[in-house]
């Protein structure tokens, strides 16, 4: 590598891929620098370039203040030097990581990667994959050497949707490289936008590594609060108030149970249990933990239905109501929500689910999902209500705003355990919490 700049931070930033990860990225940097933006979808980048991010990620004062020049066209990567993808890594039907979208990304920008170039990854993949998958597909389009004409790196990311708390400033920033001097120049181009300081990984496998079970530790204490839940359920007792009571010990970890989706904590244990079994180990607890978490949409359905039978509410055209869609409260992001598990059930047993979900875009929802999302006012004639994410609007409400929704005798399930048992049961609603 012979580029005069290679020890410092004075970089030329692209950003590749302006989700709910890049977006934030690439703001920080352009109230820094000049940055280039660049995603393929056309009406995301037409959006952006309107002040308007769809994700609400970032307001549009934020993007007034950052020096971004949005681009689909992928020529704008040639005027780069220090390359950070940030594309979405899911998982396929069968829960084997789907890389494409990363390969895809790293297509583009190995046919314009010149001589001291740094290509930074921030996607979650599983240990090896940036070094083993990505960086001989950049040398083989781009015709140059790794590790001698251009160098990569690793940084997890770290985004929680709708957190409006803990921002990517906010948040230390782990960062790898695949040697010493490039991970002191990540360090050094993060260090412009992080306050929270950087931790220097010593290899990218053990960056990639660490983000992975970030999240596989959060699945699995999930999964046993879960676990408990049912358990609680057959005794008789209220998980929340058992929780309430353990949680006065100092070291007692607060996990509380629920769905767990979105693109984070139920996809990224999949990526490390497949790693593991290529090496020949299949994971137990952690596919225990992951089994737990997928059903829990099923049992919450089932639970519903013994609801409404126990109170007479199992007829002909029964309805349910379900409030929220997204895969958790306060964001819009529909990606990987497990509120679908909930509804497909009940549809199995014959049951119609009127969804309204205020914070989901209409279009999305009915792409992914073939839901037709519906008016708060249109929610009427129900024999169960089903809180499945408690955004902000629904904590807001009280127990006649529920009860005005239902007929016969008011069913109010509540997966997030969020509302107040005693005032719901003092105006004769039947209240069940996981």
């Amino acid at each position: 590598m012979d580029k005069e700049n290679e020890n410092n931070s004075d970089r030329k930033i692209a950003v590749i891929g302006l989700g709910y990860v890049g977006l934030p990225v690439a703001v920080a940097f352009g109230k820094q620098q000049p940055v280039i933006g660049y995603d393929k979808n056309i009406d995301r980048i037409q959006s952006l370039k309107n002040g308007i991010d769809t994700t609400c990620e970032v307001t549009a004062e934020e993007l007034a203040a950052a020096n971004i020049s949005f681009s689909a066209d992928p020529d704008r990567l040639r005027d780069a030097d220090f390359y950070i993808i940030a594309v979405p890594t899911p998982i396929n039907a069968v829960n084997h990581p789907d890389l494409s979208f990363l390969f895809t990304a790293t297509e583009t920008v190995a046919c314009y990667l010149k001589l001291g170039d740094i290509v930074v990854y921030e996607s979650t993949v599983y240990p090896g994959a940036t070094e083993e998958e990505c960086a001989p597909l950049l040398a083989k389009i781009s015709g140059l050497e790794c590790g001698q004409d251009f160098t990569v790196g690793y940084s997890p990311e770290r985004i929680n949707p709708g957190d409006k708390e803990h921002t990517l400033e906010n948040i230390t920033k782990v960062v790898s490289g695949q040697d010493e001097k490039t991970c002191c120049i990540i360090a050094e181009v993060y260090k412009k936008i992080i306050k929270a300081g950087i931790y220097c990984a010593p290899n990218i496998k053990t960056a990639e590594a660490a983000k992975v079970i970030e999240n596989t530790q959060r699945d699995l204490n999930i999964a046993l609060m879960n676990e408990l839940a049912i358990i609680f359920k057959y005794m008789n007792l209220d998980t929340t108030e058992v929780l309430a009571a353990a949680s006065t010990k100092w070291n007692f970890l607060p996990f509380k149970p629920g769905l767990v989706g979105g693109h984070c904590i139920g996809v990224d244990p999949y990526y490390l249990t497949h790693k593991a079994q290529q090496y020949g180990y299949r994971p137990e607890v952690i596919l225990a933990g992951r089994r737990i978490n997928d059903n829990v949409g099923k049992y919450i359905a089932a639970q519903t239905i013994k609801q409404m039978f126990l109170a007479n509410q199992i007829r002909p055209g029964a309805t349910v109501g379900i409030l929220g869609l997204t895969f958790k409260e306060n964001c819009n992001d529909l990606r990987n929500t497990r509120v679908i598990d909930i509804v497909t059930e009940l549809n199995s047993f014959g049951i119609s689910c009127l969804v309204h979900a205020p914070r989901a875009n209409p279009i999305e929802a009915k792409r992914l999902y073939n839901i037709d999302l519906i008016s708060w006012e249109e929610l009427n004639h129900l024999n169960a209500l089903i809180l499945a994410v408690p955004h902000k609007e629904f904590t807001a409400l009280t127990p006649s705003d529920f009860k005005s929704k239902c007929v016969g005798q008011p069913i109010i399930i509540d997966v997030k355990s969020v509302l107040n048992q005693k005032q719901f049961s003092e105006a004769g609603i039947l209240l069940w919490r996981l």
